[in-house]
């Protein structure tokens, strides 16, 4: 989500380029949501068999992104710790719209940068021929857990945080819904690639390549992703009192 920490002159444009790409989808994303949700436009323009195969995949690069970028900051806790404070104010504002989130894309990653920060000299003893194995493997068997195994939370003050590990419970209303397992192990494969993109290891293509628009974007990516939401629900509520 936030922008690697570097030198304009030393950003790798691809990078930025593929983070821009994933939130100008994840904007189109939420605009057809609303669009369905308040406009009666068709179910299809929001809930299709396209969408659902592009959305986690770009999600899930959005995210495996935010582990690389991870790579580059001289303190993941405290980038986290920051993440956190605005995914709060977002959870609030969302809260007073009726669209709360309570456990979004941002939640995640805020967990995510301090996990890691809390947990990266563990993960640079193991072997990198093997780490991509491990998080694979936990990726696979998170996915499939939350999938197939049913977790209910008879204590009130329990289905929050089940929820938002990963077993969503009856009452958690999460309008953007990123639960830690299995995505915790996506952003975690990203720091295993960041390594090498940090290391310059890559061909030299990868780091001189120039792609147009997207990457002013991908520098953007906290602030529209703060803004977008916002906006276009107030534009779309705007369009529907004036004409409908």
């Amino acid at each position: 989500m936030m922008p690697m920490k570097q030198d304009k002159s030393n950003r790798i444009e691809i990078i930025d380029a593929l983070r821009g790409l994933s939130v100008v989808l994840m904007v189109a994303y939420h605009l057809l949501y609303n669009l369905t949700a308040f406009l009666g436009a068709p179910q299809w323009f929001f809930s299709n068999p396209v969408f659902d195969i592009l959305q986690p995949f770009f999600a899930g690069l959005f995210i495996f992104l935010s582990g690389i970028s991870s790579r580059f900051s001289h303190s993941n806790v405290k980038r986290g710790l920051l993440a956190l404070m605005i995914a709060a104010v977002i959870t609030l504002v969302t809260s007073i719209i009726d669209m709360p989130i309570w456990w979004g894309v941002l939640h995640l990653l805020a967990f995510s940068m301090v996990f890691f920060g809390l947990t990266q000299k563990l993960w640079d003893m193991v072997p990198k021929t093997a780490t991509p194995i491990i998080f694979l493997a936990l990726l696979i068997a998170g996915a499939i857990a939350v999938g197939h195994i049913q977790v209910i939370c008879e204590h009130p003050w329990l289905r929050y945080p089940v929820s938002m590990l990963g077993w969503r419970q009856a009452g958690f209303v999460s309008f953007d819904y990123f639960p830690i397992v299995p995505w915790l192990f996506v952003f975690l494969l990203g720091t295993w690639a960041g390594i090498y993109i940090r290391d310059r290891r890559l061909p030299g293509w990868f780091y001189e390549y120039n792609v147009p628009i997207f990457p002013k974007v991908g520098r953007k990516a906290l602030i529209v992703y703060i803004l977008h939401q916002p906006v276009l629900y107030g534009a779309v509520i705007g369009i529907r009192h004036l004409f409908f």
